[in-house]
């Protein structure tokens, strides 16, 4: 995909994506917790936005955190943006795919403390794997 994809309209978007992934990544919505393809995977490669394919997260940063949805303690350098989200009665910051603007989940500062103390805590609908190939 292209830049042009902040830009797509909503229509477009709808077409695009399945009315899941609409209502997470373009309504800001949530999937419920311990239900996501990626909650408890480990494989190794790299996720990307389910909206635009844009590379967001490497294997080697996803940790298990029991908070029932994909957990990474770093995001790949300049593929998140990062927006203050006061909803629900919360203080939190949403992070966004920094390609298409597409929201992604949240990130917290109760990540593992060895490594970043980040924790990106993302929607498996946000996501699209794609497995590291052997050389």
């Amino acid at each position: 995909m292209s830049t042009s994809d902040k830009n797509k309209s909503d229509a477009a978007w709808k077409e695009q994506l399945s009315p899941e992934e609409y209502y997470v990544l373009r309504q800001k919505g949530t999937e419920r917790p311990f239900t996501g393809e990626y909650n408890l995977h480990f494989e190794k490669g790299d996720y990307h936005c389910k909206a635009c394919n844009a590379k967001l997260f490497h294997s080697n940063t996803k940790f298990e955190s029991g908070c029932g949805w994909p957990s990474f303690d770093q995001a790949i350098e300049g593929a998140i943006e990062y927006k203050r989200d006061t909803s629900h009665g919360m203080l939190r910051t949403e992070t966004l795919c920094a390609n298409c603007g597409s929201h992604l989940g949240h990130v917290f500062d109760d990540g593992p403390r060895e490594t970043t103390g980040q924790r990106y805590c993302i929607n498996s609908v946000s996501l699209d794997f794609k497995k590291q190939k052997n050389h």
